[in-house]
């Protein structure tokens, strides 16, 4: 049986292990980023408050994490996840990184690890540049999935045949074209023809 402090510990060092803090945590799940303050985890009258069930899902979730993973995470006994290859998105465009699936290829890369995270293929960018702000920021981190389909509204890394690689949202995906949001309104958003395009990757996970 876990108690108060060993699990808001538990969040405390998911939060260090995925390179962000509590509050970053938080964001990322989509909740206030104030959540998991240390100021909230007891009441005015002294009394422990504990992360509610629904907003502990929304973390494991976005971390790649279950329950059970967390549990023993929260026991000191996760091993860490498998080594994740790590690379930044502007060397990225470069030949020799990827397969023409959008697959990592060859040496050159990092690696990271992230809890819970075991699908194999996956990969890490770290963003460059301020075309997706406020959403991903440069030195974020983005795990990549290739071999997960992409869905309208899916964040997305894009290859084209020309080597330039970039982070967006995607708004519409055909036999012919892709449409591309530029979530800063001072970039414009991208139609491509699909036979400019080497690879289409979703984004499955972010470490701000």
């Amino acid at each position: 049986m876990f108690s108060h402090r060993d699990i808001w510990a538990a969040l405390d060092k998911l939060a260090v292990r995925c390179d962000t803090s509590p509050s970053g945590l938080a964001r990322q799940a989509g909740l206030d980023p104030t959540s998991f303050n240390k100021s909230k985890r007891t009441s005015s009258a002294g009394k422990p408050r504990w992360p509610s069930t629904e907003s502990l899902s929304k973390v494991l979730e976005t971390v790649g994490m279950t329950f059970e993973d967390f549990a023993r995470f929260a026991d000191g006994n996760l091993t860490p996840g498998p080594a994740i290859p790590l690379i930044g998105l502007a060397q990225a465009g470069d030949e020799g990184f990827f397969d023409d699936a959008g697959f990592p290829l060859g040496g050159g890369w990092d690696d990271i690890r992230v809890p819970g995270v075991q699908s194999e293929g996956v990969y890490a960018l770290q963003i460059a540049g301020d075309s997706m702000a406020p959403v991903l920021r440069a030195g974020d981190k983005v795990l990549v999935a290739p071999n997960e389909a992409v869905r309208k509204g899916d964040r997305v890394v894009v290859k084209t045949l020309e080597g330039e690689i970039m982070a967006k949202e995607l708004l519409r995906k055909s036999a012919t074209k892709i449409e591309l949001i530029s979530l800063n309104s001072d970039y414009e958003n991208r139609t491509l023809s699909m036979k400019e395009v080497q690879w289409v990757a979703r984004i499955v996970w972010v470490s701000q």
